[in-house]
């Protein structure tokens, strides 16, 4: 069993914002898998299928960023998943724009939604893929800037980011 999540912020207003990455991640991972977002459960929407015999659950919360952790535990609860299960994916300020990094563990660094998951599930020991979105430009509060759409001369980098974000993915997935 395996559970990602991507972070994200949900609606129209958010869709292609910097800190939608996880979203797209996810989706991109789910199309990948050929997998559809149908269903609604534990506060996110979910995709769910199988992969080598293993059952995999692609989830994008709607409890917006802040609140990540709330749909991550229903989803290992609701799931029977233990907390190695779970990769997350998500954007970070702090790793230049277009990177992707896997670690196997770890904080929550500067990012409010991976706080929230390590907060409410009381661990850190599970992998994450981070999609760099940094630096922060000069003089822009970091809320406006992951809060704003990504300008159409960055779109390729990113799209390149969150397809190998969910190729990352998979190959977490395929670990046995």
């Amino acid at each position: 069993m395996k559970i990602v999540v991507g972070l994200g912020n949900y609606g129209d207003k958010y869709a292609y914002t910097f800190h939608n990455m996880g979203f797209l991640a996810a989706e991109c991972l789910a199309d990948k898998l050929g997998l559809k977002f149908k269903t609604r459960e534990c506060d996110a929407l979910v995709a769910t299928g199988y992969r080598g015999g293993e059952k995999i659950v692609v989830a994008k919360p709607l409890t917006y960023m802040n609140l990540s952790g709330v749909a991550v535990k229903q989803l290992l609860g609701k799931y029977k998943a233990d907390i190695k299960d779970l990769i997350v994916i998500f954007d970070d300020v702090d790793i230049p724009k277009g990177t992707v990094r896997v670690r196997e563990k770890g904080s929550g660094g500067t990012h409010n939604g991976m706080r929230n998951i390590i907060q409410v599930t009381g661990s850190q020991d599970f992998p994450r893929i981070r999609i760099g979105i940094g630096p922060v430009p000069e003089n822009v509060p970091i809320a406006d800037y992951v809060l704003s759409d990504v300008p159409a001369k960055e779109r390729q980098t990113l799209y390149d980011a969150f397809s190998l974000a969910a190729d990352e993915a998979i190959k977490l997935i395929d670990e046995k």
